[in-house]
């Protein structure tokens, strides 16, 4: 699978909203619940998600702030199936 371009992951970031680039291999966003059981409800619900996509983020939690970084780790940047990822999880807020 190829990595995006700049310009790729710019336009596909208009479409998310709350998420920034990385250090140009990853994309991240910091969602935040009113205490740490819906923190960890909801983190657990990304998992899941991850787990049936067979692609899984990095994620933060910090009592009730989770923070999910996504990037193709075995293709080492930025892919459409982190965009495709975000998008699963936009819906599920």
């Amino acid at each position: 699978m190829e990595h995006l371009s700049i310009r790729e992951v710019h336009d596909r970031l208009l479409e998310l909203q709350g998420w920034e680039m990385s250090d140009h291999s990853s994309i991240f966003k910091e969602f935040e619940f009113d205490n740490f059981k819906e923190a960890m409800e909801f983190a657990n619900k990304v998992g899941e998600e991850a787990q049936r996509e067979n692609h899984h983020p990095d994620i933060l939690v910090k009592y009730n702030k989770v923070t999910l970084t996504l990037t193709t780790h075995d293709e080492g940047g930025l892919t459409y199936k982190d965009f495709k990822l975000a998008k699963i999880i936009e819906q599920m807020v």
